[in-house]
């Protein structure tokens, strides 16, 4: 197998998606920062850009294979390092997964990462009141979905969204429950979601992830 090599952002939540899945997989992998803030961010920088023409992370390097977009990347790790597998094999239960990984990354992700925020607060102008409002606003509404569509799913277990395995959809879950946490979301209303949350974060996998231990992780 060739070296893996992530490029990856400590509070990035789809770094830190990737990083679960690796994790989870067993797989071996060297981390290489990219600090999205410091000197401008240097995901704008040259030598980045040639890898991830949106300047943005995680990059996932895979010998001489390069890939960029965190669900890609996931997708790319279970065909090619299919065990343990992150995904059920029944047709329905893998388009249930991907449905939560849909919420979280095409409805509440891209609304709330930095970059949005940034410019939301730079060239909008907007106080950070009124930003943590717009934060707050979709956050609130994907994961009333999300506890929602899980609690009635018939593939629900009481542990993780898929019976009693962690899957894609809890690294793409947990990193956002993180960033809501950080924004003094009041998660009171997702039961579901927090069990989630303390199932996965009594896992090394998970914990190995969590953003406070990665070797970028500023205070």
């Amino acid at each position: 197998m060739s070296e893996l090599k992530l490029y990856s952002y400590w509070r990035s939540s789809t770094s830190y998606k990737v990083r679960i899945a690796l994790n989870l997989k067993g797989l071996d992998y060297k981390i290489t920062p990219v600090h999205l803030v410091k000197d401008g961010g240097e995901q704008h920088k040259s030598a980045y850009n040639a890898m991830n023409p949106m300047s943005a992370v995680p990059t996932l390097v895979d010998g001489d294979f390069v890939l960029t977009q965190s669900n890609a990347i996931l997708e790319y790790l279970e065909e090619e390092y299919p065990t343990p597998a992150l995904l059920p094999k029944d047709i329905p239960a893998r388009a249930y997964i991907r449905q939560i990984m849909n919420i979280v990354s095409c409805d509440i992700h891209p609304l709330n990462n930095l970059r949005v925020l940034q410019h939301l607060k730079n060239d909008f102008k907007v106080s950070d009141k009124d930003k943590n409002a717009w934060y707050h606003k979709w956050i609130h509404k994907g994961f009333k979905a999300l506890n929602e569509l899980i609690s009635k799913s018939e593939f629900y277990g009481g542990i993780y969204s898929y019976q009693n395995m962690p899957s894609f959809a809890e690294a793409t879950l947990i990193p956002q429950i993180y960033n809501a946490r950080r924004f003094d979301v009041n998660l009171k209303d997702y039961p579901v979601l927090t069990k989630i949350e303390e199932s996965c974060l009594a896992l090394d996998a998970f914990k190995n992830a969590h953003p406070d231990g990665q070797p970028d992780a500023q205070n």
